[in-house]
C-alpha cells in the first residue's frame, strides 16, 4: 500500500519543484542540526519571539521551544519572513513541560543569566546536547528554570549595560554556538531519516496544491 513517508512519495511530490529548490533543500538540510534546541519562555513582545526563530532558521538550528504560559501565541510572519516553515516550532503551556520533554530527549538544560557562576560563550562545552534558554525582557528566565539549569551561560559585556534585548542575545550566543559546533569533529548533523522527514515535510510546504498532489499519488496503482 502506498504512503507518504517512503522514498516514493517523496520521488513523486519532487517533480512538482523545481531541481534548484530541491537541489536548496538537500544543502540546507546539510547545515541542520538538533544538537542544540532553543527555548523562550514568556517573551512578551511578539516581534521578539518571531525574531529568534528568524535567527534559528538562519544559523541552522531545526527546533525551537516556546513557552506560553502568559502572553501571545501568534509568530509575527512579517517579522519571520517566512522562517516558520523551515524550522520546527513546538509550543508549550507550561515551563515544566518543556523541561521534562527535553530533558527526555537528552538535552542539558542550560539557562542564558548573568550568574557569577555562568560559563561565557567561548568557555561552554559544546560537546552534549543542550537546550539553551531564554527569558523574559522583563524579568529574564523563571525561578523553575534556573533551580533545574544544569548549567548557565552568559554574553560577555564589556559597557555600563547590564542586559540586552533577548532577540539580540540569542543572535549572538546562536552564531557563537552554532559557528563553534560546526569547526568542531562532533557529530552534530540531523540523521539520514531526520534529513529525508525534513525533505518531505519542506516540499510539501512548498506545493500549493499538495493535498490534492498526494490523493493522486495514493490512488495510483
Amino acid at each position: 500500500m502506498k504512503n507518504t513517508s517512503d522514498a516514493a512519495y517523496l520521488e513523486y511530490i519532487e517533480n512538482f519543484i523545481t531541481e534548484n529548490r530541491r537541489d536548496n533543500f538537500i544543502k540546507v538540510l546539510q547545515e541542520r542540526t538538533k544538537h542544540f534546541t532553543i527555548a523562550i519562555e514568556d517573551i512578551f513582545q511578539l516581534h521578539n519571539t518571531s525574531a529568534v526563530l528568524r535567527t534559528c532558521e538562519v544559523f541552522g538550528i531545526q527546533e525551537l521551544n516556546v513557552i506560553e504560559a502568559k502572553y501571545g501565541k501568534t509568530i509575527d510572519k512579517e517579522i519571520a519572513m517566512g522562517a516558520q516553515k523551515w524550522v520546527d516550532v513546538t509550543r508549550y503551556t507550561g515551563t515544566q513541560e518543556c523541561i521534562d520533554t527535553l530533558k527526555a530527549k537528552g538535552y542539558r538544560i542550560i539557562a542564558t543569566s548573568p550568574h557569577d557562576d555562568s560559563a561565557f560563550m567561548d568557555d561552554f562545552d559544546i560537546s552534549q546536547p543542550a537546550a539553551i534558554f531564554f527569558g523574559t525582557e522583563r524579568l529574564g528566565l523563571s525561578e523553575e528554570v534556573l533551580k533545574q539549569a544544569d548549567g548557565f551561560l552568559k554574553i560577555p559585556m564589556v559597557g555600563f549595560t547590564e542586559s540586552i534585548n533577548v532577540s539580540s542575545s540569542a543572535a549572538i550566543v546562536i552564531q557563537n554556538l552554532t559557528g563553534r559546533l560546526r569547526k568542531s569533529g562532533i557529530d552534530w548533523k540531523l540523521s539520514d531519516k531526520e534529513m529525508f522527514e525534513k525533505r518531505i515535510d519542506w516540499t510539501q510546504k512548498t506545493i500549493k496544491d499538495i493535498d490534492f498532489i498526494t490523493k493522486k499519488y495514493l490512488e495510483q496503482d
